[in-house]
């Protein structure tokens, strides 16, 4: 009897030792998992820092041979992010803010190239996650729409731009970027009030620390253009 209560004892002992060992390795495995998702989450953050901080600077700090030779780096660098996280809608936008950035300052195919791959990457943006940055995909794309020309030279639309652009406003109706073209959209509408309205808007919006180089462009980019709105209005006959 004693010897069998040893045996039992033993075994119940055994088991007990492979379910803390199977805990143990079921516990490793989760920990492996959530790790490697936080690194992986940390790593698409900072590719998405660098590609932000990447444009800012190569569209407000270059100029001529010296930002297309940067653009163009700068697009493989957005196409190798979207290639390695293709769910990821904030890629996409940046991706696409990049090269329509890059088609305005190319010339010939270039400008109708990759103005046509910047809007397949904002609607493949919208498409996954529609408030991503706070709508910028929705901005993006309307000033596209309202920059290039229309059929059938390429797909240039006011009233598609407009609709976008107010989609924008909704996601961030502070934000300083989304007065901002909405108000330029409006002030080549001739709407000089309403435009006036957007733009002192943006102008009161802080900038933003992760985006400061952007950012302190843009607000010069707000005052000239609501100079130009004050002119307008001042030229204005009175009633």
């Amino acid at each position: 009897m004693y010897q069998e209560n040893i045996m039992e004892n033993s075994m119940a002992n055994s088991k007990i030792a492979k379910t803390i060992m199977f805990n143990m390795a079921w516990l490793l495995v989760l920990f492996s998992v959530v790790f490697c998702q936080q690194i992986s989450a940390k790593n698409i953050d900072d590719k998405i820092q660098q590609l932000s901080d990447g444009w800012a600077h190569v569209n407000f700090e270059l100029n001529g041979d010296d930002q297309e030779d940067a653009f163009m780096k700068l697009i493989v660098q957005a196409e190798m992010v979207t290639s390695n996280y293709p769910k990821q809608a904030d890629a996409w936008t940046w991706s696409g803010i990049i090269k329509s950035s890059f088609s305005e300052v190319s010339s010939g195919l270039n400008t109708l190239l990759y103005a046509k791959s910047a809007k397949k990457d904002f609607e493949q943006a919208i498409a996954l996650n529609p408030k991503i940055l706070a709508g910028s995909a929705y901005i993006s794309l309307g000033v596209l729409y309202h920059k290039m020309p229309g059929w059938p030279i390429a797909f240039g639309d006011d009233d598609e731009a407009e609709v976008l652009l107010i989609k924008g406003l909704e996601n961030d109706p502070n934000g300083k970027v989304s007065n901002f073209f909405y108000g330029e959209f409006l002030f080549d509408e001739d709407k000089y009030h309403q435009a006036k309205r957007h733009l002192l808007r943006a102008k009161q919006v802080p900038l933003r620390v992760n985006c400061l180089v952007a950012d302190k462009h843009r607000q010069d980019e707000v005052e000239l253009l609501l100079a130009k709105v004050e002119k307008k209005i001042a030229q204005e006959p009175r009633r």
